[in-house]
């Protein structure tokens, strides 16, 4: 079984297709080759460091909460 996460994206970098995504507090760098037109603040969903599509805010959030309330996410303020 897979497990795909939303993360909001922070910025790109066009010279090797990546962008540097966050869930919570934690920050990391991520491809792009799996989807398009990507913009800072959109939200993707991700798995193994590729972003597999791009997700509404709404979609997103409510995912996350989904998560949360599962226990499966710890919160942004570390809690």
């Amino acid at each position: 079984m897979c497990l795909a996460i939303p993360a909001q994206v922070l910025s790109i970098e066009a010279s090797d297709n990546t962008a540097l995504v966050a869930l919570g507090e934690v920050q990391k760098r991520v491809s792009l080759a799996l989807v398009e037109d990507v913009q800072p603040g959109d939200y993707v969903l991700l798995h193994v460091g590729y972003a597999l599509n791009k997700l509404s805010a709404e979609e997103a959030e409510r995912t996350l909460a989904l998560f949360a309330e599962a226990d499966l996410l710890v919160d942004a303020a570390g809690a």
